[in-house]
């Protein structure tokens, strides 16, 4: 598989606001390693306002990003996955549909900037520490050593990731 990117789906419930900030990381750091998804077992139908805002600041282009169903990554057609991450709880419990690819699967819960309720600065500051966390996360995930790393030692690293603490993510 060298060479060749990973694809790595992130699923939420809404696909507005963490899953797509994860896709957008992913596509930043990745270094052509690995094509990033999002996704949500229930889509709102558009991406949080305050998600597009913070990734357009960042320099992240925004422009193909839209909130999609899961059931897009199941089936004929649909790009065979290497890794499912949820990053968030409700998401992480339900039942989800059958991948292509058979990937693995982690879980990497971060708390949900748009439940924040306060002035336009502390909503704004939710998102940019949801941001940074999932950041952390994924610099550490395109860190690793694929190439030498079995699939329960990747498992292993994976849902080490998510059990980061906050505060050190």
């Amino acid at each position: 598989m060298a060479g060749t990117p990973r694809n790595v789906l992130f699923l939420c419930t809404g696909n507005s606001a963490r899953s797509v900030l994860s896709e957008c990381l992913l596509e930043r750091w990745s270094g052509g390693r690995f094509r990033a998804f999002s996704a949500g077992s229930k889509p709102l139908g558009a991406v949080n306002p305050h998600v597009l805002d913070l990734l357009e600041c960042l320099g992240h282009p925004t422009d193909r990003l839209r909130s999609k169903s899961w059931n897009e990554f199941s089936g004929d057609g649909a790009p065979a996955l290497d890794v499912v991450v949820t990053v968030c709880s409700n998401a992480a419990g339900e039942n989800c549909p059958v991948w292509v690819g058979a990937p693995l699967t982690t879980h990497w819960g971060v708390e949900d900037p748009a439940a924040v309720k306060g002035d336009d600065d502390e909503i704004a500051e939710a998102f940019l520490e949801t941001y940074r966390i999932l950041e952390t996360r994924i610099r550490h995930f395109v860190s690793l050593p694929l190439e030498e790393l079995d699939q329960s030692a990747l498992k292993r690293e994976l849902d080490a990731i998510g059990e980061m603490p906050a505060a050190s993510a």
